[in-house]
């Protein structure tokens, strides 16, 4: 590991004296380039410093211990030895974490889709209700939600919602939300006052760029409609409407929130450009379905993950026994401890899988 970090700090010295050279502050690209390299290395090499800094106050103790005889002295030392001790152990867990390889998808914006699933109305209204539990949690991390599709019931649930969450990282804190949640509780509709249990699935993708799929409008087949629902005074009057069809996988993507057809026709290819990047992306795992296994759920849209129980007021997370007793404040978009239990797992399994190599 430590050859690794010094490697890292001298390649980091190199990247510092080419930022200084007045060639490469003329070149953008190359200047763009290597301060994108730097600002990535960056904490890995501040960690990597102050853990030498801490080794080098650990030898000094050490060497005092071994020299010094006054006693209020090497009492000191004794001191400064073990929060040395304790403070290394620390900074080498975090130095390992640092060191994982980066999911390459992990600054990117996201698009997120919730269907109502097992339970009708019910199912819809919950679909609803995580949507608003995104979108908050979104608004706590200063992120932007654009609205792409909406698919409502009539009575304030979503049979489909499609959005995009844009803002750096959004993709690593909310890659482990795909999959089915399920509720249980009174459902408004019930009269008898029984708890039922409803489901929705979340699915997340990162947003695909063109370099990310080569996509051929000629394998697309385009439909225009008229909108229905909530839109304004141009529903049922315009064509604004678009129905996207990729003919060689059979995706359909509907999109009609923007009045203007255009907006609708470049929203529905975004969403079709993520759901092409992820089944590339499933291909490729699948070849690494062990490595997969040891990682926190599967990101499959059919693995139920999650259940969140009203009348007892919990939700737990059923990938990492994890049990939380604040709904209303996680449906209200507090996800940190979730997320962050979450990520810590994940790593931790990651960690695992590292030293069994």
């Amino acid at each position: 590991m430590f050859d690794k970090l010094e490697d890292l700090l001298i390649k980091y010295r190199e990247i510092e004296q080419e930022l200084m050279d007045p060639n490469v502050v003329n070149d953008q690209a190359r200047y763009r380039k290597l301060m994108i390299e730097q600002s990535e290395m960056a904490p890995l090499v501040e960690k990597y410093n102050e853990y030498k800094e801490t080794k080098a106050a650990m030898d000094d103790s050490l060497t005092m211990l071994s020299e010094e005889s006054d006693e209020e002295l090497l009492e000191m030392a004794k001191e400064e030895l073990n929060d040395c001790k304790q403070r290394i152990a620390l900074l080498e867990d975090e130095l390992r974490i640092l060191l994982l390889p980066k999911d390459p998808n992990d600054d990117k914006n996201v698009i997120v889709e919730i269907r109502g699933g097992a339970g009708g109305d019910e199912a819809a209204l919950f679909a609803a209700e995580l949507y608003r539990m995104y979108a908050r949690y979104a608004e706590r991390n200063h992120w932007k939600v654009d609205m792409m599709n909406l698919n409502e019931n009539g009575i304030g649930g979503f049979k489909e919602v499609i959005f995009m969450i844009n803002g750096k990282g959004a993709y690593s804190k909310l890659k482990y939300e795909s999959g089915v949640h399920r509720v249980q509780r009174v459902p408004v509709t019930e009269s008898g006052g029984r708890i039922h249990t409803s489901t929705s699935t979340v699915a997340i993708m990162p947003e695909a760029e063109d370099v990310d799929v080569d996509l051929d409008m000629n394998d697309c087949r385009i439909d225009v409609f008229r909108s229905s629902g909530n839109g304004g005074q141009s529903v049922n009057t315009t064509d604004s409407a678009v129905r996207l069809t990729h003919i060689p996988t059979g995706i359909v993507i509907s999109c009609q929130d923007e009045k203007s057809q255009l907006k609708n026709k470049d929203k529905a290819i975004k969403i079709l450009r993520s759901k092409l990047y992820e089944l590339e992306q499933e291909k490729a795992q699948s070849a690494e379905a062990e490595a997969r296994k040891s990682q926190i759920g599967t990101g499959d849209r059919s693995e139920k993950i999650r259940t969140y129980n009203f009348p007892q007021g919990r939700i737990t997370d059923h990938r990492i026994k994890l049990t939380v007793h604040q709904i209303d404040a996680v449906m209200d978009g507090d996800l940190d401890e979730l997320i962050g239990s979450l990520i810590a797992a994940d790593q931790a399994a990651k960690l695992s899988k590292m030293e069994e190599i």
